[in-house]
Order: C-alpha cells, then sequence, then structure tokens
C-alpha cells in the first residue's frame, strides 16, 4: 500500500466505529468485473441507524469506497509465427 492508504480495519473504524456493543459485521465478500477486483460489504450502525458500505481492493493494495478504474486498452507486441 502507498503512504496515503487506509487498512480495511481503519476504514472501518472511521465510517462505521464499531465498538462491543453495536459490532460491524461482513455481510458479502467477492470479485467483480472482468478484472476480479475484490470488494468487502460491511454493516454496521450509524446514530442508531443502519448502514452498508462497500469497500474495493485496488491494484496497489489499498481499500477504499469507490471502485478501482478500468484497466486501459493496450496494444501487444507480441509476434506471431507465420
Amino acid at each position: 500500500m502507498n503512504g496515503n492508504s487506509m487498512s480495511l480495519r481503519a476504514l472501518v473504524d472511521k465510517w462505521l466505529a464499531p465498538t462491543r456493543s453495536i459490532p460491524a459485521h461482513i455481510t458479502q465478500t467477492g470479485r467483480f468485473g472482468s478484472n476480479g477486483v475484490r470488494y468487502v460489504c460491511l454493516e454496521g450502525e450509524v446514530s442508531a441507524r443502519p448502514l452498508s458500505i462497500v469497500f474495493f481492493r485496488h491494484g496497489s493494495g489499498a481499500w477504499d469506497v469507490f471502485p478501482p478504474p478500468p484497466p486501459l486498452a493496450a496494444m501487444g507486441t507480441r509476434l506471431f509465427a507465420a
């Protein structure tokens, strides 16, 4: 992870502030898209109201609340045998 990124645990503490009496729960994990971006959906309470947040893992190893940009198209340099 780069110097500006936070761990998933730190982001959960920041957004959901779980405690023993009001914990945060993982409700779903998986991958999506053609490049298999990892995501984790967590649920907790904020101001006595339920809140679900989806965190996405970026290529740098950082987690954030927005998905990483799609990979850019690139031309291959492979030579093909005749």
